[in-house]
């Protein structure tokens, strides 16, 4: 299948998942194509992106770049725009707990994609700390592995969030950053997240929202036990600002994809891609007359957008 036909229907599927408002899950045989939908895209990205490239959206606060540099010098001089680690920072530093608390703790990223991110969370948690991230596509965890693993302090599997290969009560903290969206059953994986932390356990959850699927977020925090949400934080603007200015002419994402040598073709829907995938339709970018011609002619398809209204931070600790 090729990039824009497989990214059409990835794009789909997510408006299909993110349509209800109901606690009705797409089940069975859909549930399996959707999924593989998103296993195929996030194998492209996994094969695609450079080092520190595809992460998230990211977000952009001043006070927040300040705090990761003041615990890690330089951390944007090298490889990264330093967006998308804003994003995991923000995941643990709502929690109850300082960094230098994570000693002996063990902490799972649910959706890790190929790795960086928790790469980046364990360098500023204790060294005894155990961090092990979870994805559905095979090639970002195997990339995670070969590149960023470090045997027990640093593991990444293959695996689903609906159906997580864990023991019940085995983690301390489970982080979940722009990947539910993809999820057909919100509330098998809430209940599995449930399942997998420890009574005390804080589930940090981060992800863009359409208006039913919102609706949704609330109803399950409402109803479903065992979950005490304490933190809900709407960070909107902090991610438009982030994905301006990964976006902007000359950006750290801009230069490592003009390095990349492709067709003419080739290159322009590429980025046409990489710019709606990383959140450019949700800070204001707009179709230009060129991607316009493509999809009148067929090159691209006409796929909708996910109409994304928030982007929210959600915390919660496990009861019982």
């Amino acid at each position: 299948m090729g990039a824009p036909k497989a990214i059409g229907e990835f794009t789909e599927g997510l408006n299909e998942i993110n349509a209800s408002s109901g606690d009705v899950p797409v089940e069975g045989s859909r549930s399996s194509r959707l999924k593989g939908n998103t296993s195929s895209v996030y194998d492209m990205a996994a094969l695609g992106s450079s080092k520190g490239d595809i992460w998230n959206w990211g977000m952009y606060d001043e006070e927040v770049a300040a705090e990761i540099e003041k615990l890690i010098p330089g951390f944007t001089d090298f490889e990264t725009d330093g967006i998308s680690e804003q994003l995991y920072f923000l995941a643990l530093k709502d929690i109850p707990l300082g960094f230098s608390e994570y000693s002996e703790k063990s902490v799972l990223e649910v959706g890790c994609g190929s790795g960086e991110g928790l790469n980046f969370l364990s360098r500023l948690l204790g060294d005894g700390s155990n961090l092990v991230g979870l994805d559905l596509s095979p090639l970002a965890v195997k990339r995670a592995n070969a590149t960023l693993g470090r045997g027990d302090r640093l593991r990444y599997v293959q695996g689903d969030a609906e159906e997580l290969p864990f023991e019940g009560a085995q983690f301390d903290v489970l982080i979940n950053i722009e990947s539910s969206h993809t999820y057909p059953d919100l509330r098998t994986f809430f209940e599995e997240a449930m399942r997998v932390l420890k009574p005390g356990g804080y589930l940090a959850h981060i992800d863009v929202f359409t208006r039913q699927r919102y609706e949704l977020m609330t109803r399950l925090k409402r109803d479903l036990p065992g979950l005490d949400w304490i933190h809900e934080r709407d960070i909107s603007a902090e991610v438009r600002a982030g994905i301006r200015r990964r976006l902007a002419p000359g950006s750290h994402f801009r230069k490592t994809f003009a390095d990349k040598r492709l067709p003419p073709l080739t290159r322009r829907i590429a980025e046409h891609s990489r710019t709606v995938i990383f959140g450019g339709v949700f800070a204001g970018y707009q179709d230009s007359g060129y991607i316009k011609l493509l999809r009148k002619l067929g090159v691209l398809p006409h796929g909708r957008h996910l109409p994304v209204e928030s982007y929210r931070h959600h915390v919660a600790v496990k009861t019982a």
